[in-house]
């Protein structure tokens, strides 16, 4: 049976800066959590031997500003999952950013269940694929965590992308990034591919 995973794992450390420091305490308390066989997502043969996650170099170039366009009227949907579970989703909004010289937009969801929870009220969830996906990164790509804001504009720091719980172990139902949500980029930054 497949275990349920929520898309947001992380909010503690979310942050709306965009700097090194912040980039190496998002790695160092995944590590952390990784490390914890109460938090851990990796299977016990795996954790029996963890030493750290491999991530890209913190590169402040994957540190956007993304202008934010909110689509108030959207319907919620069923989004996919490596499971069984379709967790609901509703579009939040887009992000329009430049990459490498080239123009890019990922779609930016609300979990509604998830949304009615005081903590998470603010909760937004950005899940992408990007060229690294299947080379460096793991295939079924990776997710960021983001606040609800007021602002016209929104920062993305890449360093702060994960894998989903199911890179490291089939057990788990994890959201797929829907197609619009891949980059014609590489994103090399965040978590690599875990390799056993």
């Amino acid at each position: 049976m497949k275990k349920v995973i929520l898309a947001i794992l992380f909010p503690a450390i979310a942050t709306a800066q965009c700097t090194e420091t912040s980039s190496k305490a998002f790695q160092n308390q995944l590590n952390k959590e990784y490390a914890d066989e109460k938090e851990s997502p990796l299977k016990k043969e795996d954790l029996a031997h963890f030493k750290a996650l491999d991530f890209f170099e913190v590169n402040m170039n994957y540190c956007v500003e993304a202008h934010l366009v909110e689509t108030p009227k959207e319907k919620p949907f069923a989004m996919k999952t490596s499971g069984a579970r379709t967790p609901m989703y509703v579009k939040y909004g887009e992000l329009h950013f430049t990459l490498d010289g080239k123009k890019c937009k990922l779609n930016l969801y609300r979990n509604i269940e998830l949304s009615k929870k005081e903590q998470f009220k603010n909760h937004l969830f950005l899940p992408f694929t990007d060229l690294t996906s299947g080379v460096e990164s793991y295939g079924g790509g990776r997710y960021i965590d983001l606040e609800a804001t007021d602002k016209e504009t929104m920062t993305i720091d890449f360093n702060q992308a994960y894998n989903p719980y199911c890179a490291y172990n089939e057990g788990y139902s994890c959201p797929i990034p829907p197609k619009e949500n891949d980059l014609p980029v590489e994103i090399k930054a965040g978590v690599k591919k875990f390799h056993d």
